[in-house]
């Protein structure tokens, strides 16, 4: 299994480290994060560091997949981020899953995962659980689950990450000013790898 994106991830959070080192706490979490930096510039990235989480997850055979600026990263975005969110399918095994990769890394009062979306706090990230029940725009990221890519960490777990493809088009239904500018990216960066398939007029990526 191809370590890439895990490196690029471990990458870039020490660039975090290095990034944030001296910053001041200012008491803005990453759910105050606006709409054009997103959460490298509130206190999610002071510390940030997902891989325990990660980990859990895998050790608990959990199927959530990340999305979001993490999953970007792991794709070959350079912009930093402050928070981990994750993508799950809402099934009651799968919250069991959940709650024990969540009790793992410290999370002192497990969310309510009857809910679409939802946050979450552990050592090290903060982010939101979301289900496909969360509306996002006029997509259905259910497919996405079983679309997901894989890459093996060095330290010896796997990472479940929404395809680059999917990724884009959850960009663009969201559609916020980062949203666009990071979809613009990760366009760049999906056209200069290769790819097989049929192409698929509607959004101009190959199946």
């Amino acid at each position: 299994m191809d370590p890439t994106a895990a490196l690029r991830l471990r990458q870039a959070i020490t660039r975090t480290e290095e990034a944030t080192r001296g910053r001041a706490p200012t008491g803005r979490p990453p759910e105050e994060a606006d709409a054009l930096h997103g959460t490298f510039a509130t206190d999610g990235a002071l510390g940030f560091d997902p891989f325990p989480f990660l980990r859990a997850l895998d050790e608990a055979r959990s199927r959530a997949v990340v999305i979001g600026q993490v999953a970007g990263i792991m794709h070959g975005s350079t912009e930093l981020t402050g928070d981990l969110d994750l993508l799950w399918d809402g099934t009651p095994a799968e919250a069991q899953a959940l709650h024990a990769a969540l009790t793992r890394v410290g999370c002192p009062a497990p969310p309510d995962l009857t809910r679409a979306q939802v946050p979450y706090r552990v050592t090290g990230a903060v982010g939101d659980l979301c289900t496909p029940a969360l509306p996002w725009g006029a997509m259905n990221v259910a497919p996405c689950l079983p679309r997901a890519d894989t890459t093996r960490d060095p330290a010896g777990f796997t990472i479940r990450y929404a395809a680059l493809d999917d990724l884009i088009r959850m960009r663009r239904a969201l559609g916020r000013p980062k949203d666009h500018r990071r979809a613009a990216e990760l366009t760049r960066l999906a056209l200069h790898r290769p790819r097989s398939g049929t192409f698929d007029s509607a959004d101009g990526f190959p199946r």
